[in-house]
């Protein structure tokens, strides 16, 4: 096997399966194992669809900027999407927790592929080193961008899970916007000539990975009479 594509799976599987062993032990009552596998390889698929959309935006010739807000809304519309059309209709999804660990796997799964194919442009392109250096930075940035911003929607549901079903439904719609946000700040932020936009974009990332932690003994404290 071409020793570059290796390191590119590597690299692009790694870090999420990492990522997602660790926040799966965060949930007392583990998703099946099923569940979990097809909603990762979902999360992945939905890259390709990504592409398209993202591929027609870059064709509008938008600003730099209002073209990043668009790619960041399109991925996290379609992870959004897989959760609302597969995840949700799990009969495994039956805790406040259950809907956080289904956004956690879908972007992981939605990383794992675009690490993958972004680190192989690099090295299709005869750039070795900018791939290498470009790949550790997409382990460490990008797949916990992903993560933190898919999951604000299943926090929302996760505090909301004892409201009727258009109360949650608003909460998710209030979370797939923060998602959005913050995913697009992070793009325009590591797309800076400035290493010092760069560096906060990465250190905004890790803070927000802290608080995720916290927002999950949060939503394991949820009961039907506190909310």
């Amino acid at each position: 096997m071409n020793p570059n594509f290796l390191y590119a799976i590597l690299t692009g599987i790694i870090p999420p399966i990492i990522w997602l062993i660790f926040w799966l032990r965060e949930d007392t009552n583990p998703e099946p194992r099923s569940v979990i596998a097809s909603l990762f390889l979902a999360g992945a698929l939905a890259v390709l669809a990504a592409f398209v959309g993202e591929k027609y935006i870059a064709m509008m010739n938008y600003s730099s900027n209002t073209q990043y807000i668009l790619w960041a809304a399109v991925e996290e519309v379609l992870k959004f999407i897989i959760l609302i059309t597969v995840a949700f209709h799990a009969k495994s999804n039956d805790e406040p927790i259950d809907a956080m660990m289904y956004c956690i796997t879908i972007a992981l799964g939605f990383a794992a592929l675009e690490n993958i194919l972004s680190v192989m442009v690099y090295f299709n392109h005869g750039n070795v080193a900018d791939g290498l250096i470009f790949g550790n930075l997409r382990a460490i940035g990008a797949t916990l961008t992903h993560t933190v911003s898919t999951t604000c929607v299943g926090f929302m549901y996760g505090y909301l899970f004892y409201k009727s079903k258009f109360t949650k439904f608003l909460g998710m719609v209030l979370g797939l916007a923060a998602g959005i946000a913050i995913h697009a700040v992070f793009n325009i932020a590591v797309t800076s000539t400035d290493s010092t936009d760069i560096l906060r974009a990465f250190s905004w990332m890790w803070g927000a990975a802290v608080i995720m932690i916290i927002l999950f003994e949060e939503i394991k404290l949820v009961r039907p009479e506190e909310i």
